[in-house]
Protein backbone atom coordinates (compact mmCIF):
# COMPACT_ATOMS: atom_id res chain seq x y z
CA UNK A 1 0.00 0.00 0.00
CA UNK A 2 0.83 3.43 -0.47
CA UNK A 3 2.59 5.36 2.70
CA UNK A 4 0.79 8.92 1.56
CA UNK A 5 -2.48 8.17 3.20
CA UNK A 6 -3.40 7.60 6.37
CA UNK A 7 -3.87 3.87 7.54
CA UNK A 8 -7.18 2.85 9.24
CA UNK A 9 -7.78 -0.63 10.80
CA UNK A 10 -11.00 -1.89 10.43
CA UNK A 11 -12.91 -4.76 12.53
CA UNK A 12 -16.70 -5.69 13.97
CA UNK A 13 -18.56 -8.35 15.81
CA UNK A 14 -20.57 -9.22 12.83
CA UNK A 15 -17.83 -10.78 10.90
CA UNK A 16 -16.08 -10.02 7.66
CA UNK A 17 -19.22 -10.93 5.63
CA UNK A 18 -21.21 -8.32 7.22
CA UNK A 19 -23.11 -5.80 5.20
CA UNK A 20 -22.45 -2.98 7.93
CA UNK A 21 -18.52 -3.75 7.43
CA UNK A 22 -18.79 -3.57 3.45
CA UNK A 23 -20.54 -0.03 3.92
CA UNK A 24 -17.96 0.69 6.33
CA UNK A 25 -15.45 0.27 3.58
CA UNK A 26 -17.27 1.98 0.83
CA UNK A 27 -17.56 5.09 3.01
CA UNK A 28 -13.84 6.07 4.12
CA UNK A 29 -11.54 4.72 1.39
CA UNK A 30 -11.38 7.70 -0.20
CA UNK A 31 -9.82 8.88 3.23
CA UNK A 32 -7.24 6.09 3.75
CA UNK A 33 -5.92 3.23 3.34
CA UNK A 34 -7.51 0.16 5.17
CA UNK A 35 -6.36 -3.08 6.62
CA UNK A 36 -9.46 -4.54 7.53
CA UNK A 37 -9.38 -7.81 9.62
CA UNK A 38 -12.78 -9.34 10.91
CA UNK A 39 -14.08 -12.33 12.52
CA UNK A 40 -14.66 -15.19 10.16
CA UNK A 41 -18.10 -15.72 11.43
CA UNK A 42 -20.66 -13.33 14.30
CA UNK A 43 -18.83 -12.85 17.22
CA UNK A 44 -21.23 -10.61 18.35
CA UNK A 45 -21.01 -10.08 22.68
CA UNK A 46 -17.36 -11.13 22.97
CA UNK A 47 -16.41 -7.75 24.53
CA UNK A 48 -12.92 -7.58 25.14
CA UNK A 49 -12.12 -11.50 25.07
CA UNK A 50 -8.77 -12.63 23.08
CA UNK A 51 -8.00 -16.29 22.50
CA UNK A 52 -5.99 -17.40 25.58
CA UNK A 53 -5.35 -21.08 24.46
CA UNK A 54 -6.69 -21.48 21.05
CA UNK A 55 -4.32 -21.42 17.98
CA UNK A 56 -5.82 -18.18 15.46
CA UNK A 57 -6.20 -18.54 12.00
CA UNK A 58 -5.37 -15.88 9.09
CA UNK A 59 -6.93 -15.64 6.02
CA UNK A 60 -6.81 -13.29 3.11
CA UNK A 61 -10.13 -12.60 1.60
CA UNK A 62 -9.93 -10.07 -0.73
CA UNK A 63 -7.48 -7.12 -2.35
CA UNK A 64 -7.23 -4.25 -4.06
CA UNK A 65 -6.00 -0.69 -4.43
CA UNK A 66 -5.75 0.88 -0.77
CA UNK A 67 -8.00 -2.04 1.02
CA UNK A 68 -6.79 -5.30 2.00
CA UNK A 69 -9.28 -7.44 3.66
CA UNK A 70 -8.64 -10.95 6.18
CA UNK A 71 -10.77 -12.44 8.41
CA UNK A 72 -9.47 -14.12 11.64
CA UNK A 73 -10.99 -16.96 13.31
CA UNK A 74 -10.74 -15.82 16.66
CA UNK A 75 -12.49 -12.95 18.30
CA UNK A 76 -12.79 -8.91 17.06
CA UNK A 77 -10.02 -8.36 19.94
CA UNK A 78 -7.86 -11.14 18.19
CA UNK A 79 -8.33 -9.35 14.83
CA UNK A 80 -7.04 -6.29 16.42
CA UNK A 81 -4.37 -7.30 18.00
CA UNK A 82 -3.18 -9.96 15.20
CA UNK A 83 -3.57 -6.93 12.47
CA UNK A 84 -1.33 -4.88 14.75
CA UNK A 85 1.26 -7.29 14.88
CA UNK A 86 1.11 -9.50 11.41
CA UNK A 87 -0.78 -7.16 9.03
CA UNK A 88 0.65 -3.61 9.99
CA UNK A 89 4.16 -4.26 11.89
CA UNK A 90 5.43 -1.84 9.70
CA UNK A 91 2.83 0.81 9.38
CA UNK A 92 1.12 2.09 12.42
CA UNK A 93 -2.50 2.45 12.21
CA UNK A 94 -3.52 6.16 12.33
CA UNK A 95 -6.60 5.20 13.39
CA UNK A 96 -8.87 2.17 14.76
CA UNK A 97 -12.59 1.99 13.50
CA UNK A 98 -15.20 -1.12 15.33
CA UNK A 99 -18.44 -1.41 12.90
CA UNK A 100 -20.65 -0.73 11.49
CA UNK A 101 -22.49 -2.85 13.79
CA UNK A 102 -25.95 -4.31 13.30
CA UNK A 103 -27.52 -3.21 16.41
CA UNK A 104 -26.66 -0.21 18.81
CA UNK A 105 -24.10 -0.22 21.47
CA UNK A 106 -25.51 1.88 23.60
CA UNK A 107 -25.80 2.08 27.73
CA UNK A 108 -24.82 -1.36 29.44
CA UNK A 109 -24.39 -2.73 25.93
CA UNK A 110 -21.25 -0.93 25.77
CA UNK A 111 -19.69 -4.00 28.30
CA UNK A 112 -20.81 -6.48 25.83
CA UNK A 113 -20.05 -4.96 23.10
CA UNK A 114 -17.24 -6.82 20.14
CA UNK A 115 -17.67 -3.98 18.45
CA UNK A 116 -16.82 -1.96 21.31
CA UNK A 117 -13.84 -4.26 21.94
CA UNK A 118 -12.04 -3.45 18.94
CA UNK A 119 -12.20 0.43 20.06
CA UNK A 120 -10.99 -0.80 23.25
CA UNK A 121 -8.54 -2.85 21.86
CA UNK A 122 -7.26 0.60 19.57
CA UNK A 123 -7.46 2.86 22.54
CA UNK A 124 -5.51 0.79 24.65
CA UNK A 125 -2.91 0.87 22.28
CA UNK A 126 -2.98 4.61 22.27
CA UNK A 127 -4.93 4.76 18.66
CA UNK A 128 -7.43 6.97 18.11
CA UNK A 129 -10.45 4.23 17.77
CA UNK A 130 -14.01 4.66 17.14
CA UNK A 131 -16.93 2.45 17.19
CA UNK A 132 -19.79 2.98 14.82
CA UNK A 133 -23.20 1.25 15.30
CA UNK A 134 -26.83 1.33 13.96
CA UNK A 135 -30.29 0.46 15.72
CA UNK A 136 -30.89 -2.02 13.09
CA UNK A 137 -30.30 -6.14 13.37
CA UNK A 138 -31.46 -6.72 9.70
CA UNK A 139 -28.66 -8.47 7.78
CA UNK A 140 -29.86 -6.33 5.26
CA UNK A 141 -29.93 -3.02 6.86
CA UNK A 142 -29.67 0.77 5.18
CA UNK A 143 -26.29 2.11 6.47
CA UNK A 144 -26.53 4.95 3.66
CA UNK A 145 -28.35 7.02 5.78
CA UNK A 146 -25.24 7.25 7.85
CA UNK A 147 -22.20 8.32 5.52
CA UNK A 148 -21.77 11.65 5.62
CA UNK A 149 -21.57 11.50 9.83
CA UNK A 150 -19.38 8.55 9.54
CA UNK A 151 -16.95 10.78 7.31
CA UNK A 152 -17.14 13.53 9.03
CA UNK A 153 -16.07 11.87 12.23
CA UNK A 154 -13.44 9.53 10.56
CA UNK A 155 -11.82 12.74 8.47
CA UNK A 156 -12.19 14.89 12.20
CA UNK A 157 -10.18 12.51 14.15
CA UNK A 158 -7.78 11.44 11.69
CA UNK A 159 -7.11 15.56 11.59
CA UNK A 160 -7.19 15.74 15.28
CA UNK A 161 -7.14 12.54 17.25
CA UNK A 162 -8.26 11.67 20.79
CA UNK A 163 -6.71 11.96 23.78
CA UNK A 164 -4.77 8.98 25.00
CA UNK A 165 -7.45 6.53 26.61
CA UNK A 166 -10.70 8.13 25.24
CA UNK A 167 -12.60 6.40 22.05
CA UNK A 168 -15.66 7.48 21.05
CA UNK A 169 -19.07 5.47 21.00
CA UNK A 170 -21.21 6.12 17.88
CA UNK A 171 -24.72 4.98 17.70
CA UNK A 172 -27.49 6.01 14.92
CA UNK A 173 -30.86 6.07 15.28
CA UNK A 174 -32.98 3.75 12.56
CA UNK A 175 -34.28 6.40 9.84
CA UNK A 176 -33.33 7.84 6.71
CA UNK A 177 -32.93 11.48 8.50
CA UNK A 178 -31.85 12.61 12.14
CA UNK A 179 -32.46 15.31 13.75
CA UNK A 180 -28.91 16.03 14.57
CA UNK A 181 -26.37 14.86 16.73
CA UNK A 182 -25.66 14.85 20.86
CA UNK A 183 -22.59 14.48 23.00
CA UNK A 184 -24.37 12.15 25.43
CA UNK A 185 -23.19 9.99 28.08
CA UNK A 186 -24.05 6.13 28.68
CA UNK A 187 -27.67 5.80 29.97
CA UNK A 188 -27.90 3.19 33.33
CA UNK A 189 -30.02 0.26 32.49
CA UNK A 190 -30.21 -3.30 33.00
CA UNK A 191 -30.93 -6.59 30.90
CA UNK A 192 -33.81 -8.93 32.71
CA UNK A 193 -34.75 -12.09 31.91
CA UNK A 194 -31.71 -12.76 30.05
CA UNK A 195 -32.55 -16.89 30.14
CA UNK A 196 -34.85 -18.92 28.45
CA UNK A 197 -34.90 -22.76 29.65
CA UNK A 198 -35.64 -25.25 26.80
CA UNK A 199 -36.44 -29.42 27.04
CA UNK A 200 -34.35 -31.06 24.57
CA UNK A 201 -36.14 -34.30 23.05
CA UNK A 202 -33.48 -36.46 24.62
CA UNK A 203 -33.94 -35.57 27.97
CA UNK A 204 -32.02 -32.65 29.05
CA UNK A 205 -32.44 -28.94 29.48
CA UNK A 206 -30.65 -26.50 27.41
CA UNK A 207 -30.42 -22.72 27.64
CA UNK A 208 -30.79 -19.75 25.27
CA UNK A 209 -28.98 -16.41 26.31
CA UNK A 210 -32.06 -13.38 25.16
CA UNK A 211 -33.01 -10.74 27.81
CA UNK A 212 -35.14 -7.45 27.55
CA UNK A 213 -33.66 -4.00 27.74
CA UNK A 214 -35.00 -1.45 30.44
CA UNK A 215 -33.87 1.78 30.77
CA UNK A 216 -33.18 2.94 34.54
CA UNK A 217 -33.58 6.81 33.65
CA UNK A 218 -36.13 7.31 30.81
CA UNK A 219 -36.50 10.91 31.82
CA UNK A 220 -33.21 12.10 31.98
CA UNK A 221 -32.59 13.69 28.35
CA UNK A 222 -28.47 14.17 28.54
CA UNK A 223 -28.07 9.96 27.68
CA UNK A 224 -27.34 7.92 24.18
CA UNK A 225 -30.70 6.46 25.21
CA UNK A 226 -32.50 9.32 25.21
CA UNK A 227 -31.06 10.71 21.66
CA UNK A 228 -31.57 7.61 20.22
CA UNK A 229 -35.30 7.75 21.13
CA UNK A 230 -35.95 10.63 20.29
CA UNK A 231 -34.18 10.57 16.88
CA UNK A 232 -30.29 12.18 17.30
CA UNK A 233 -26.99 10.45 16.49
CA UNK A 234 -25.61 9.54 20.10
CA UNK A 235 -21.52 10.16 20.45
CA UNK A 236 -20.42 9.12 23.84
CA UNK A 237 -16.89 9.84 24.64
CA UNK A 238 -15.68 6.72 26.70
CA UNK A 239 -12.56 5.80 28.11
CA UNK A 240 -10.22 2.86 29.54
CA UNK A 241 -10.03 3.98 32.96
CA UNK A 242 -12.20 2.71 34.50
CA UNK A 243 -11.54 3.91 38.15
CA UNK A 244 -13.72 5.69 40.83
CA UNK A 245 -12.02 8.93 41.83
CA UNK A 246 -14.85 9.65 44.22
CA UNK A 247 -14.58 6.58 45.80
CA UNK A 248 -10.66 6.47 46.70
CA UNK A 249 -11.52 9.93 48.38
CA UNK A 250 -13.86 8.02 50.57
CA UNK A 251 -12.34 4.95 51.20
CA UNK A 252 -9.35 7.15 52.53
CA UNK A 253 -11.45 7.39 56.23
CA UNK A 254 -11.97 3.66 55.59
CA UNK A 255 -10.17 2.15 58.69
CA UNK A 256 -7.81 -0.75 57.30
CA UNK A 257 -5.22 -3.54 58.38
Amino acid sequence: MENKRPLILISNDDGYHAKGLRSLIDMVSGLADLIVCAPESARSGFSCAFSATTPLRLKLRKRWEGVEIWSCSGTPVDCVKVALSQLCADRRPDMVIGGINHGDNASVNTHYSGTMGVTMEGCMKYIPSVAFSLCDHRDDADFTPLETIVKQITKRVLDDGLPKGVCLNVNFPLGQTFKGVKVARMARGTWTNEVVRCRHPRGYDYYWMTGEYINDEPAADDTDNWALTHGYVAITPTQVDVTSYEMIEQMKDWKLG
